[in-house]
């Protein structure tokens, strides 16, 4: 009985992702296009014919190097750093789970509808900027100016199980991770995949997209809670009892996350769906194109308020 309930549920949840794919690309080109005015290419120092920046000469490299123009206005030494636009690969991975496919009255777009959203507008503004994108597990990385299409065309048409957390895949070091989802995973679970992901020495952006009720919490009286993967249900009878306790929870449990990001330098991003879409986008390309050691954000969040409680 409880396998015929998932196999229907999983059915119904892809036939509403496939109805809503049409929608949910047209919003991404939109959004896309509303932001991309005056956002290049992310750069690199590197070989090239363009002038990026200048930074100071560090001890042991070629005096060569020295701009010594630029040095004569100072009294430091400078070195003339040239722009590198090559190419790498930027993997880009949407949770698709059951618990994305939640939208309480306070919004109108599921968790899952938003993540999708943001990952094809990335991956409109990342091709547009040169780069590479693939789905881990899912589709290669592709360069195609119907990048968006393509990626909507893959996930439809995907074999694999929609899982809570991103599948275990090897990244080269010189590639980017965004990974899209609300991580109400165990803790631990969450951990053990960032490990495993990062351990090639790639860098990345975890985003965890939730709901505004799952941030405040405004349930009261007697409420039934159902755990949408697993199928578990809890009842409390006075439901602001447990608030306090709930936020607390949740505060742990997004430090846990926070300062596993930050220990591998990957920046961590909490995204409502209350907030607007271009917001996150923009949060994330600025982090991209900022270099490395990006401290963690929360982005159109208030205090961290959740758990993978869900009203039924």
């Amino acid at each position: 009985m409880d396998a015929d309930i998932a196999v229907r549920g999983a059915a119904q949840d892809a036939a509403g992702l496939i109805a809503a794919m049409p929608r949910l690309v047209l919003e991404a080109r939109k959004i896309a296009a509303s932001v991309y005015h005056g956002l290049h290419g992310r750069r690199r120092a590197g070989t090239g014919e363009n002038f990026w920046q200048y930074r100071r000469f560090m001890d042991g490299e070629p005096s060569a190097r020295v701009d010594w123009r630029r040095s004569a206005r100072d009294d430091h030494l400078y070195v003339r750093e040239r722009e590198w636009e090559a190419a790498h690969t930027v993997w880009i991975w949407p949770d698709l789970s059951a618990s994305m496919v939640y939208a309480s009255p306070l919004v109108w777009e599921t968790k899952r509808d938003r993540a999708l959203v943001v990952a094809f507008a990335l991956a409109e503004l990342l091709v547009k900027g040169g780069e590479r994108v693939g789905i881990p597990g899912i589709m290669r990385p592709s360069a195609s100016r119907r990048i968006v299409e393509k990626m909507a065309e893959a996930l439809v048409h995907s074999h694999r199980l929609p899982e809570s957390l991103p599948p275990n895949f090897s990244p080269s070091p010189l590639a980017e991770v965004v990974l899209l989802g609300d991580f109400w995973s165990p803790a631990s679970e969450v951990v053990a995949s960032l490990a495993a992901i990062s351990a090639s020495g790639c860098h990345g952006h975890v985003v965890q997209v939730c709901d505004p009720a799952e941030e405040t919490f405004p349930f009261s009286g007697r409420i039934e809670f159902r755990e949408p993967e697993s199928g578990s249900v809890l009842t409390v009878g006075r439901a602001e009892t447990v608030r306090e306790d709930y936020i607390a929870r949740v505060a742990r449990h997004r430090a846990t996350i926070r300062h596993e990001a930050e220990r591998r330098t990957w920046s961590f991003i909490v995204h409502r769906t209350d907030r607007p879409a271009s917001e996150l986008l923009l949060a994330l390309h600025a982090r991209m194109s900022g270099g490395l050691h990006t401290p963690a954000i929360e982005a159109g969040s208030d205090k961290a308020t959740t758990d993978r409680g869900r009203a039924a």
